[in-house]
């Protein structure tokens, strides 16, 4: 992994490249990808990070391990690849967009057009083994991803987090340590097994779209284009 890899983030976690847990986390990813399958592509493991630069951030959506079956994991967290069959997270989440916003759910997961408009679809971990969830969450992936959040808490710009599931709430505390306008949202994770019980009816989409006009900015436009998979990255 090089630092580079982030674009224009590079300079904004700099001091972290400089740790010893960036390079022990460097050389195990990097050694995972060469053993066995390993998801994202590595072309996208940092694909986040260069859809949505940092003064382009307005919403941090967390989520926890990139999706670890054949074809689905592009980058982005909770996003799939345009053509792929929408795992039950993602189509829990677009269920409750129709609810809270009226957007009808799309064919696609392809979450890129929500990552062009500022929104950071960040998982905790940024890599997963094949067929295994979370294997990598020991590699050091959260010390990295705390430094991601508290930039982003940096940032003088208006920002919605959004938290769902006990792992992303972890970063609660990070998220709301900031002297700028902040938005933290937190839900149960929309998974089939905890979505019933308060994910659905949270109403997320209009909250954070509420908050960014507030503030003079322009809401997000949570539609997906039906051409998404004309706008991947990486894969």
């Amino acid at each position: 992994m090089r630092p580079e890899e982030l674009g224009a983030w590079q300079a904004l976690l700099q001091e972290e490249f400089e740790k010893p847990y960036w390079r022990t986390l460097a050389e195990r990813v990097d050694a995972a990808y060469a053993a066995s399958t390993v998801y994202p592509p590595r072309e996208a493991l940092f694909a986040a990070f260069r859809m949505t630069p940092p003064e382009a951030v307005r919403v941090v959506i967390l989520g926890q391990d990139p999706y670890h079956e054949p074809g689905q994991a592009n980058g982005l967290a909770f996003s799939v690849k345009p053509g792929v069959k929408l795992p039950p997270s993602l189509r829990n989440i677009l269920t409750e967009l129709q609810a809270d916003c009226g957007v009808t759910p799309p064919e696609s997961g392809d979450l890129t057009a929500w990552a062009r408009q500022g929104v950071f679809l960040l998982n905790s971990s940024l890599s997963v083994e094949a067929g295994k969830a979370a294997s990598h969450q020991a590699f050091g992936w959260q010390t990295f991803t705390d430094a991601a959040v508290r930039a982003v808490a940096a940032l003088p710009q208006p920002v919605a987090f959004v938290l769902w599931g006990g792992h992303a709430q972890k970063k609660a505390a990070i998220a709301a340590d900031s002297p700028y306008p902040r938005l933290v949202l937190q839900a149960p994770h929309p998974s089939p097994l905890s979505a019933y019980r308060g994910f659905f009816g949270s109403r997320p989409f209009s909250q954070i779209n509420a908050f960014l006009v507030s503030y003079g900015f322009s809401p997000v436009d949570w539609k997906i284009p039906e051409d998404a998979q004309n706008t991947a990255l990486g894969g």
